[in-house]
């Protein structure tokens, strides 16, 4: 039975840190690159980051990239988000899930991603 599970959210002053997990199980971890995405009240979800398979390259959107650093250690079958310098347009649901198409990310849109986990919610608010 495949199981993801996103954990580490919270609620964060501006400027703070949180760093998200996504554990998975049931399936072969290092067969898939992961994504994170996120989705606010009202908006869209939004792919933010993924890492390939073997970790060895990365994407990020820009709306994150500099701030957002995603890893993984597939020996733990678990990948993490390290956000830093939140602000209050992060607040989300983020959400984990496996690329489906291919081992790398180049780009998140458009490609099928399976695998979803219920969700953590991160607030960031003063």
């Amino acid at each position: 039975q495949v199981t993801v599970v996103e954990s580490g959210g919270g609620l964060v002053q501006p400027g703070g840190s949180l760093r998200l997990s996504c554990a998975a199980s049931g399936f072969t971890l290092d067969d898939y690159a992961i994504g994170w995405f996120r989705q606010a009240p009202g908006k869209e979800r939004e792919g933010i980051s993924c890492i390939s398979n073997y970790g060895d390259s990365t994407y990020y959107a820009d709306s994150v990239k500099g701030r957002f650093t995603i890893s993984r250690d597939n020996a733990k079958t678990t990948v993490y988000l390290q956000m830093n310098s939140l602000k209050a347009g992060d607040t989300a649901v983020y959400y984990c899930a496996a690329n489906l198409e291919r081992r790398v990310c180049t780009r998140m849109q458009g490609i099928t991603f399976g695998y979803w986990g219920q969700g953590t919610q991160v607030t960031v608010s003063s």
